[in-house]
């Protein structure tokens, strides 16, 4: 099999200088280039400049001015600068343009997240995920980015009349996209049944922006021992695992990848098999980094993610996380009034946790009843909407009726009655 790897994407150990333009007519507030700075230093990179230029309109060859490129181009050669990091995404001719100038390596934000999320895949699907990513972000930039991919062997049938180098290595990117995506696509039909397979159990789904606390959170609510860092993207592997409540409530708790803003669209598709979870899940835990500067954006961030995913109007509980870092205490009461399910917790010290099960145990519950019946066992149509339509806490067959324990929402009720008819009996109601 063809190995594609690509020679200029790592930046790790190498001497970086930030790129960012300032529109004027943007919601800009310093906070992009701080959070690419982050970003830089979680990829390794040693960051020692910022080179920022506001202007009305980004410059469409060079993204910023020609002059603010000359003035880079000195500066990369004075202080003997690896790699260019630009804020922003761009397009194969400004990346083209600015590295002819400036001689130097230019990637931009896609590229510096793709690198982590390249270093952080450690099981056989992330891999892939991140692969595919990569080959659809440097496909439309195999001619900048690439080296040949593979020896042609000569001989006849082996290439067309005046075919180039590049056009090979276009089709073995696109031969191994297509390969990747059916890999997935096996992977997510797994994932979806596996989802499924879990309706005796409410499902709920840890968001939330990249280092909010969701790992923490998943260590102190089950015994998953999620992998916790202090970086960005730290976790890129769903991890599931059974989170008990009180009196017996449990719920399937999955902890899924961090979102940050200017997320790439082809890395949300990539990484469809594992934000399957989220689109399953009964209701979602929003967690935020409430003690974060830059809270507001990261929270609209996630949000124009969930949005993408179509999962903007699941039930979601608001949890402020880091609240003992908090300085400003306005920014709870400003969250408070804005969503209605808040809770405040501190998943590194514990502080909060009873409150936020308390708040789940409701959601869990919500617009739903907790009954055990009592039905015959040959009427099939019965059984089959009971486990389509209620999540069976517990069955027991007794000659020849069985018993049932089931969480069940009140719009399904009548038609369980219906079904039933005189041969059911309903003998508790909690």
């Amino acid at each position: 099999m063809v190995k594609l790897k690509r020679i200029d994407l790592s930046v790790r150990a190498e001497r970086a200088v930030l790129l960012h333009a300032i529109l004027h007519n943007g919601n800009e507030n310093g906070n992009s280039l701080t959070e690419l700075e982050n970003l830089a230093s979680t990829a390794g990179a040693k960051v020692l400049y910022s080179v920022v230029q506001r202007r009305a309109s980004i410059e469409p060859s060079f993204y910023v001015g020609k002059g603010k490129v000359f003035q880079l181009a000195e500066l990369c050669k004075d202080k003997n600068i690896d790699v260019v990091i630009c804020d922003d995404d761009l397009a194969p001719a400004q990346v083209q343009n600015l590295e002819k100038v400036i001689d130097t390596k230019v990637i931009d934000r896609s590229e510096l997240i793709l690198d982590i999320f390249a270093t952080r895949a450690k099981t056989a699907q992330a891999k892939l995920q991140v692969e595919l990513a990569q080959l659809e972000y440097t496909k439309p930039r195999l001619k900048r980015m690439w080296t040949h991919l593979s020896r042609i062997e000569g001989g006849i049938g082996t290439r067309g009349p005046g075919e180039k180098q590049l056009e090979v290595d276009r089709r073995l990117v696109l031969k191994r996209i297509l390969a990747l995506k059916k890999k997935l696509r096996q992977i997510e039909k797994r994932r979806k049944d596996q989802v499924k397979s879990r309706k005796e159990h409410t499902t709920v789904s840890l968001v939330g922006y990249t280092n909010a606390g969701k790992s923490t959170l998943m260590n102190m609510l089950t015994d998953a021992g999620v992998f916790v860092e202090d970086k960005l993207f730290a976790t890129l592997d769903t991890k599931t695992s059974l989170c008990e409540l009180e009196n017996g409530k449990k719920v399937i708790l999955s902890d899924t990848v961090g979102f940050i803003r200017k997320l790439p669209h082809h890395l949300i598709a990539s990484f469809e098999a594992t934000l399957e979870e989220v689109r399953w899940a009964d209701f979602l835990l929003h967690v935020v980094d409430v003690s974060s500067p830059d809270v507001i954006d990261q929270v609209d961030a996630v949000n124009n993610v969930l949005k993408e995913l179509e999962c903007d109007k699941k039930p979601i509980i608001m949890v402020l996380n880091k609240v003992d870092a908090v300085k400003d205490a306005s920014i709870i009461t400003f969250f408070q009034s804005k969503y209605d399910n808040t809770v405040t917790i501190s998943a590194l010290t514990g502080r909060g946790l009873e409150g936020l099960k308390q708040k789940m145990i409701s959601f869990a519950h919500k617009g739903c009843k907790e009954i055990k019946l009592e039905c015959s066992v040959g009427n099939g149509k019965l059984l089959a909407y009971i486990y389509e339509n209620s999540k069976v806490l517990s069955r027991k067959f007794t000659n020849s009726s069985v018993h049932f324990h089931i969480i069940i929402e009140e719009k399904s009720l009548s038609r369980l009655y219906l079904l039933g008819g005189n041969n059911l009996s309903v003998t508790h109601i909690l």
